[in-house]
C-alpha cells in the first residue's frame, strides 16, 4: 500500500484540527466565564498586598495620579517655554527641546515618587507610572507631528480638521496606554488573571471603538493626509481612499484576535498589540511626510544627487524598521518556542537588510539622475499639456531607457547577492540562465533582429521621444521607447507599437524645419498680382505676431501661379517654420487668407469632382 496521504485524510485530519481548536475555544471560553467570578477574591488579595506595604487601593491611586499630574505639568509646561522660545527655530532644535522637556520630567517625577512611596512593589509602581506618563507624552507628541506634518495646506479649515484628527486620537491612544500601564500595575502586584482578564475586556471595547469612531468622522481628513501632496501616485491615491476602512478593518481584527488568544489561553502582550496598532497606524502617515521631505530635495538643485538619492533611500529604510521592529516583537517568540537560533537569523537578516538597502540607495541613484534630467528637458511653464508633450533631446529620450537597463541590472546583482549571503551556490543558477539566454538567442531571430535595429536606430538618432514619425506601418507622436518596440500615438488617438524590426523607412517631421506648402484654387479672371500683395501683407502681420514670431523662419509668401485647371488658376504660396510648430501658423494664415479673399472680392473656386466615365456632365450654376 502507498504511504502517501489520500485527499480524504487530508480533510478528515483537518476537521479533526478544527473541531479540537472549536472545543478548545469553547472550553476557554466558559472557563473565562467561570473565572470572572472570582474578581472579587483576587481584589481582596491586592488589598492585603497594599496593606501589608503599608498603603491601601486608594492610597496608591493617589500616589499614581500625583505622581503623574506632576510629570505631565512639568512635561507640558517646559515644552510651552520651549515653543515660546524656539518658535522660529528649526525641528531640530524643537525636538531637543522636546527631549529636555521629557528627561526633566522622568527626573522630576522619579524624586517624587522617591519620596512618596516607601521602598518596595509602592516605589516600583510609581517608578511605572512615571515612566508610562513619559513615554505617553513623547507617543502622543509623536502621532501630532507625524499627523500635521504628512499633509502641508495653506487651508485654516483644512487645518482645523486635522487638529480634530489628531485630537480624538491622541485621547484613544492615551486611553490606552492607561490600560497597559494598569495592567503592568497588576502583574507587578501579581494579581490573579481574572483582574486582568476583566480589564483588558472592560478598557479594550471602548479603546477599539473611540478608535474606530475617529476614524470614521474623520476619514476624509485622513484620507487627504495620507495622500500627501500632488502629484501623486495612482496606488497612492487608492490607498488613501481606502486607508480609513483598512484601518477599521484592523482595529476590528485586532481586538477580535486578542480576544481569541485570551480565550484559547495564549494572551497576547498589551505593549506589543499596542505597538503593532500604533505603527500600522503611523506607517502611511511617516512614509507621506518623509516623502514631502524627498520631493523637496528632488527638485532643489541645491541638494547633491547623492544627498537626494539618500533622502528617497530613507522611505525604505523606514520601512525596513517597522518590518524588522514588527518580526521583533511577533517572531522572536515563535523563533524561539521552535528552538530556532535566533543569532543566526539576525546575522543572516542583517546581511540581506545591508545588500537590499544598499541596492535601494543605487536604484534611488539611477532615478534622481533620470528625474532631474528629465526635469530639464520640460519647459519653465508647467502645466501645459502642449509643452509638456513637446520633443526632448536626444540625452532625454535615452535617458529613460539607460535608466531601465540600469534599475534592472541592479534588481538582478541585488538578487544574486542576497543569494549568495544566506548560503546558495549561484553558479549553476548563472550558467543555467546563459544557456538559456544563448537558446532562445539562436531560437528567436526576430527578437534578435528588433533589438538590434532598435540599437541601431538609437544610434543613429533616427527619432527622440515626443518627436512625430512616420513609419512604414504607422505614424504619429513618440510615446514610449522600450528595448524592442516603440509606441506611436496616432492624432485621432490610437496608439500603434511597432517592434524595430519591423519600422523600415522613417520619416521625421519634427527636425529642425518644415516648409509648409498652400494651394489655393480662385476664378481665371482674378488679379495674381493683387493675391500676391495680399499674401505678403499677410505675411508681414504674422512676422509681427510676437506669439508665432519665433517659431517663424522664413515669412508667408506667393510662389504665383502654378498650374490651371479647367479655367481655374492654381496659386501656390509656402512658409518655412520650427519643425512640430508649423500648425499654429498655417492655421493663422489660412484664417488671414480666408478674411482678405471675402474684403477683396476674390471668389475661391471649389477642387471639381471627377465624374464617371458616361455620365452626364453637371450643369453649372450662373454666378452673378
Amino acid at each position: 500500500m502507498s504511504d502517501n496521504p489520500t485527499p480524504d485524510a487530508d480533510v478528515t485530519s483537518l476537521t479533526t484540527a478544527l473541531e479540537d481548536v472549536a472545543e478548545r475555544f469553547v472550553a476557554g471560553a466558559h472557563a473565562r466565564y467561570l473565572a470572572w467570578f472570582e474578581a472579587p477574591a483576587e481584589f481582596d488579595s491586592l488589598r492585603s498586598s497594599l496593606a501589608a506595604a503599608s498603603t491601601s487601593v486608594i492610597g496608591l491611586c493617589f500616589q499614581i495620579i500625583l505622581v503623574s499630574g506632576i510629570v505631565a505639568g512639568t512635561f507640558l509646561l517646559i515644552s510651552r517655554q520651549a515653543n515660546r522660545d524656539g518658535a522660529g527655530g528649526s525641528r531640530w532644535r524643537r525636538f531637543l527641546y522636546r527631549s529636555a522637556a521629557a528627561v526633566a520630567a522622568l527626573v522630576i517625577g522619579l524624586l517624587v515618587a522617591q519620596l512618596l512611596a516607601g521602598p518596595g512593589l509602592p516605589l516600583r509602581t510609581l517608578r511605572l507610572w512615571t515612566v508610562v506618563t513619559v513615554l505617553g507624552f513623547i507617543i502622543l507628541a509623536a502621532v501630532r507631528s507625524l499627523l500635521m506634518g504628512s499633509r502641508r495646506t495653506k487651508f485654516a479649515e483644512r487645518s482645523v480638521h486635522l487638529a480634530a484628527l489628531v485630537h480624538h486620537l491622541s485621547l484613544a491612544i492615551g486611553l490606552a496606554i492607561i490600560g497597559v500601564a494598569l495592567f503592568a500595575t497588576l502583574r507587578l502586584w501579581s494579581v490573579g488573571p481574572a483582574l486582568g482578564d476583566l480589564l483588558r475586556t472592560g478598557l479594550g471595547i471602548p479603546i477599539y471603538l473611540l478608535f474606530a469612531w475617529s476614524v470614521w468622522r474623520h476619514r476624509r481628513t485622513m484620507a487627504a493626509a495620507v495622500a500627501g501632496p500632488r502629484p501623486r501616485s495612482r496606488w497612492r491615491t487608492h490607498l488613501a481612499k481606502m486607508w480609513p476602512a483598512i484601518v477599521i478593518a484592523f482595529l476590528i481584527i485586532t481586538f477580535l484576535s486578542t480576544q481569541a488568544a485570551l480565550t484559547l489561553g495564549v494572551p497576547l502582550r498589551g505593549s506589543a498589540v499596542l505597538l503593532t496598532a500604533l505603527t500600522f497606524l503611523a506607517a502611511p502617515h511617516l512614509d507621506a511626510m518623509i516623502g514631502n521631505w524627498a520631493q523637496r530635495g528632488l527638485e532643489s538643485p541645491d541638494i547633491s544627487i547623492l544627498a537626494a538619492a539618500g533622502r528617497q533611500t530613507a522611505r525604505f529604510t523606514v520601512v525596513a524598521v517597522m518590518i524588522a521592529m514588527l518580526g521583533t516583537l511577533w517572531a522572536t517568540p515563535l523563533a524561539a518556542g521552535f528552538g530556532i537560533d535566533l543569532r543566526e537569523v539576525v546575522k543572516g537578516a542583517s546581511g540581506v537588510a545591508l545588500i537590499t538597502l544598499g541596492a535601494a540607495f543605487l536604484w534611488n541613484v539611477v532615478g534622481t539622475v533620470t528625474a532631474r534630467a528629465l526635469r530639464a528637458e520640460l519647459p519653465a511653464v508647467a502645466g501645459d499639456e502642449e509643452e509638456l508633450g513637446a520633443p526632448r533631446s536626444r540625452l532625454g529620450t535615452l535617458v529613460p531607457l539607460l535608466s531601465a537597463v540600469g534599475k534592472s541590472s541592479i534588481v538582478a546583482l541585488a538578487l544574486l547577492s542576497i543569494l549568495v549571503s544566506i548560503g546558495v551556490n549561484v553558479w549553476p543558477l548563472i550558467a543555467g540562465l546563459s544557456v538559456f539566454g544563448l537558446a532562445i538567442g539562436f531560437g528567436s531571430q526576430t527578437l534578435v533582429k528588433d533589438l538590434v535595429s532598435g540599437l541601431f536606430f538609437l544610434i543613429d538618432d533616427a527619432f527622440r521621444f515626443g518627436e512625430y514619425i512616420e513609419s512604414s506601418g504607422a505614424k504619429g507622436t513618440v510615446e514610449k521607447i522600450s528595448v524592442r518596440s516603440v509606441s506611436l500615438r496616432h492624432p485621432r488617438g490610437a496608439l500603434a507599437t511597432i517592434p524595430y524590426g519591423s519600422i523600415g523607412k522613417i520619416q521625421n517631421f519634427s527636425r529642425d524645419w518644415m516648409v509648409e506648402k498652400l494651394i489655393f484654387r480662385v476664378a481665371f479672371n482674378t488679379d495674381v498680382e493683387k493675391v500676391r500683395k495680399i499674401f505678403k501683407k499677410i505675411g508681414q502681420d504674422i512676422s509681427a505676431n510676437p506669439e508665432l514670431a519665433g517659431d517663424l523662419l522664413e515669412p508667408f509668401k506667393s510662389q504665383g501661379i502654378a498650374d490651371v485647371e479647367d479655367g481655374t488658376l492654381v496659386i501656390r504660396a509656402k512658409f518655412k517654420a520650427k519643425a512640430g510648430r508649423n500648425f499654429m501658423i498655417r492655421r493663422a494664415v489660412l484664417t488671414a487668407v480666408h478674411q482678405a479673399f471675402q474684403e477683396h472680392g476674390i471668389q475661391a473656386v471649389p477642387k471639381p469632382l471627377t465624374s464617371n466615365p458616361g455620365a452626364q456632365p453637371a450643369q453649372s450654376q450662373s454666378t452673378a
